[in-house]
């Protein structure tokens, strides 16, 4: 479907892709994305330590669990000691490669309050915010967009398990303007302002984000949630765990159970085909979470990440140095992920709301008008490094073979969003009812 974007989310576009904001772009990473680190870092025997003194306490773990305690242990996970993103560190995020991404979320983000009639309270709400690049790029949308937003009351919620991250996000969003809380068990931990006064808080849980109409972005996060594993074999169903190599006593393998585990007996479908699955239980309690949410207080969620639909098998790898790494070997020195099942996802999600997706990064930022923003950039841009820079963001961000293809985006939206809006009572000159406004980004956008 194809429809006129005449006035609302072409007016948000407009305002922000000006060609005075042309300026104003933040260098671009143009370091391939598989480059090697220049220093290889060296194997963390503490975290090896820990897990094969629990698989010699307790047997043969999840690989649930294995991924949990590489990334998040609170004293040697992946996440929690050192900030692993940019081009020196494991690998690189839309948001770091171009600012327009960014910019592209935060007129999405306008555009569905819009659609929602403009509540007087507007949080935005990001689970895993990174280095808070993206976060920073949209807050830079909502200043050049203050007389769309007039005086609604405008918050920035952070949903950050990682401390080194959580510090780095606060310098970046609110320079020296945040403190941490004096109690650990705060919900929120860390608060602070933006230059332009805008309060952020910083939360490890989602649940302890204020109740209200929030709009929701999760990009990469739910690729890093645990995931287990499952084979198929002649006796059923049977779960992929952990275990030591007992020839080699400092490595790690994969072991399939001879018997049924609860995970196996409850995780997998009962009509499922492929023969090995994924399935990451944490990220349906999250999307639950999220469905409850929007339900209840209206909003919407944007998740954005490497996934499939419900096709793909194994997809579990690590990346240490932008390379493809052993997910057993030096845990703890490199990035652990799997692709996002959205099928799974839409299922968790439930009917309490409306769900969009999946469709490829490049057809979003594609509907998103990003075409069109980027002639208007090099039209108005005559540094040579410049436009190079510009060029290469955006062949990144939209090509198949790179990211274009290999993300995707998924919204769950409340229901009314999509309802047909009420014919005022008494007008019968239309003889259809109109149609609801449409999804930016999930919908062909033509610029009249």
């Amino acid at each position: 479907m194809r429809v006129s974007l005449g006035v609302k989310t072409q007016q948000l576009l407009s305002r922000v892709f000006s060609p005075s904001a042309a300026v104003r772009w933040r260098a671009a990473q143009t370091r391939p994305l598989c480059s090697s680190s220049p220093d290889e870092e060296q194997p963390r025997p503490s975290m090896l330590r820990h897990l094969t003194s629990k698989i010699k306490a307790t047997g043969p773990i999840s690989v649930a669990e294995y991924m949990r305690e590489v990334l998040t242990n609170p004293v040697t996970g992946y996440y929690v000691r050192n900030n692993m993103l940019g081009p020196e560190g494991d690998f690189i995020t839309s948001p770091e490669i171009s600012q327009i991404f960014g910019e592209l979320l935060g007129v999405w983000i306008v555009s569905e309050w819009m659609g929602a009639g403009g509540p007087r309270q507007l949080q935005v709400v990001e689970l895993g915010p990174g280095k808070g690049s993206l976060a920073s790029d949209i807050l830079r949308v909502f200043g050049q967009l203050r007389s769309v937003l007039g005086d609604v009351s405008v918050s920035l919620h952070l949903v950050e398990v990682s401390p080194a991250l959580s510090r780095l996000q606060a310098q970046n969003l609110t320079g020296d303007g945040s403190r941490e809380a004096d109690a650990e068990d705060e919900p929120v931990y860390r608060r602070g302002e933006t230059a332009a006064g805008l309060p952020v808080s910083w939360y490890r849980r989602l649940d302890d984000v204020p109740r209200g109409f929030s709009i929701f972005l999760a990009h990469e996060f739910f690729d890093a949630l645990p995931i287990h594993k499952f084979q198929r074999t002649e006796r059923g169903w049977r779960e992929v765990l952990v275990d030591i190599d007992p020839e080699k006593p400092e490595q790690l393998r994969f072991v399939v159970t001879p018997a049924p585990t609860l995970a196996s007996s409850t995780l997998v479908q009962v009509n499922e085909k492929r023969n090995h699955v994924e399935v990451c239980a944490e990220g349906g309690v999250v999307v639950q979470q999220l469905a409850r949410r929007i339900a209840g207080n209206g909003g919407a969620a944007l998740i954005a990440d490497y996934g499939h639909d419900g096709t793909k098998t194994d997809t579990f790898r690590g990346f240490k140095g932008h390379q493809l790494h052993d997910v057993l070997a030096s845990p703890g020195s490199a990035d652990l992920t799997a692709d996002v099942d959205f099928s799974y996802l839409r299922k968790m999600a439930g009917r309490g709301v409306a769900c969009l997706g999946p469709i490829t990064q490049r057809m979003f930022l594609k509907n998103m008008g990003i075409d069109t923003r980027m002639q208007v950039l090099l039209r108005n841009c005559s540094d040579p490094s410049t436009r190079k820079q510009l060029i290469s963001s955006y062949d990144v961000l939209t090509n198949p073979t790179k990211m274009g293809e290999r993300f995707h985006f998924f919204s769950l939206l409340h229901h009314s969003r999509l309802a047909k809006p009420r014919r005022p009572e008494g007008l019968k000159l239309e003889k259809k009812s109109p149609a609801p406004l449409p999804v930016a980004g999930f919908t062909e956008l033509g610029f009249s």
